[in-house]
């Protein structure tokens, strides 16, 4: 489809990239009337900004139609292929086009989140003294890859992926654009009859092509583009050629889904998995570990978080959770994938059913705490071991009882703590699962503690 005559290839996103602002299509939150951007654009007060967003959502395009729309020289870098040589540079034009031609620059930095704090501070006195105004565009959080200084000098615009209803609008500009191109290339021949639109699609491609681009525009473009070489075409040009279900599949299989590793998405859909399980939502789990096995995250990362939750989430309620997700995990390294995948939505799904309790986890905060505030008191000799003469002299193991020998297995009103301390109760067992049990036992012994201290007070 590309035109035999360019001497250049553009790609059809490229080629596709909207000249004025009324064509973007998308963003209607920033854009729409009354919005934080046709206000900025209405009062002619453009200042800097960051645009957060997944990729092909228009982040750069939108940079660079607001430069237009404000009579702004527009300057592109890129934080993945430039260093400080090419941000002097885009200093001395701008400082160049405010002193001789009158006129502000807007300096785009794409993957700003790229640059370390020292490149990112190199912005702040140009920025400051009004030399450009700066739009910054990232996929990942801001709050975690700029700077404070950088931040508080620029507003933080979300941008989110595309809709179906704005993708088809990309898809139809898309086949327009690739008619266009075509009858370009043929204009010569008699036969191709410009009544009859030489591309065509099933709508069941076109819901796969929608699908996979997973609300990012350029993907879809991109698929569509190479989707058009699977098509076969009729041998009279009376007819449209037509891109089948079929075709699109070839080009699509495989495709992962939007997934940074260690970026946004990646956190985002962890929690997501984290909060179904907790949450008691077998199907939500299920859907968000399928999500990220399809994006392409290491099985055995998402085995180690379902131990993990084994015992945050469910803990002594059942026991039984640990098991099976540790048996998960072993399947997983027997098996690998697919097959392996079974076994750790198996123990997603048992953890989301199980009894919640975070008793333990609660109790394992509140001593680690301690821990770490009080300091390194001494184990008490009735607890110490004596396997040496010298001990058995020292006191070591003097009046320790053993919980064997006395009723119920259990030495009541013993203190295992240190000395300096109190008796803590750090677990705190929920009327759920297991615990329900755990709980009684726990309040008899504490009968039998407080039976055995009253004794002594006598």
């Amino acid at each position: 489809m590309h035109s035999p005559t360019s001497s250049r290839y553009q790609p059809l996103a490229e080629r596709l990239r909207p000249k004025r602002l009324e064509d973007f299509i998308g963003q209607t939150h920033l854009l729409g009337k009354n919005r934080v951007l046709s206000r900025m654009l209405q009062a002619k007060t453009l200042y800097s900004l960051i645009f957060w967003g997944p990729p092909g959502v228009g982040k750069t395009t939108l940079a660079h139609l607001l430069a237009q729309q404000s009579n702004l020289h527009f300057i592109r870098l890129s934080a993945v292929l430039d260093g400080v040589k090419a941000v002097r540079s885009a200093v001395e034009s701008a400082q160049k086009q405010r002193d001789q031609f009158g006129q502000g620059t807007l300096l785009f930095v794409d993957e700003v989140h790229r640059f370390n704090k020292a490149q990112q501070d190199a912005f702040l006195p140009f920025v400051e003294d009004g030399t450009f105004i700066f739009i910054g565009a990232t996929t990942e959080n801001p709050s975690f890859e700029l700077n404070n200084a950088l931040l508080s000098r620029a507003k933080v615009l979300v941008l989110t992926p595309l809709d179906e209803a704005e993708l088809q609008q990309v898809l139809a500009q898309g086949l327009a654009k690739l008619a266009e191109d075509f009858t370009s290339n043929h204009r010569a021949d008699d036969s191709l009859s410009s009544s009859v639109p030489p591309v065509q699609i099933e709508p069941a491609a076109a819901q796969a092509l929608i699908a996979a681009s997973d609300g990012d525009a350029r993907r879809l473009l991109n698929f569509l583009e190479q989707a058009m070489d699977f098509v076969v075409w009729p041998e009279s040009f009376t007819q449209a050629a037509t891109l089948e279900l079929l075709a699109v599949k070839e080009v699509i299989q495989g495709g992962l889904r939007r997934f940074d590793k260690g970026g946004e998405a990646f956190y985002d859909q962890i929690s997501a998995l984290h909060k179904s399980v907790r949450g008691s939502d077998p199907n939500a789990a299920l859907y968000w570990l399928l999500r990220m096995l399809d994006g392409g995250v290491d099985p055995r990362y998402l085995a180690r978080r379902l131990i993990r939750m084994a015992s945050e989430e469910i803990g002594n309620a059942d026991p039984k959770a640990l098991q099976v997700t540790v048996d998960a995990a072993q399947a997983y390294e027997r098996l690998g994938s697919p097959e392996g995948d079974l076994a750790l939505a198996q123990a997603a799904t048992y953890l989301a059913v199980a009894p919640k309790s975070n008793a333990v986890y609660m109790a394992y905060k509140l001593a680690i705490k301690e821990i770490k505030e009080q300091g390194s008191y001494e184990v008490p000799l009735h607890l110490r071991n004596a396997p040496t003469e010298l001990m058995n002299q020292l006191d070591y193991g003097k009046d320790y009882r053993y919980a064997h020998d006395e009723p119920e297995a259990f030495a009541a009103g013993e203190c295992y703590f240190p000395e300096e301390m109190a008796q803590r109760n750090y677990y705190q067992p929920v009327e759920r699962g297991l615990e329900i049990k755990i709980s009684a036992k726990m309040r008899h012994l504490e009968t039998l503690n407080q039976q055995a201290r009253n004794k002594r007070r006598r």
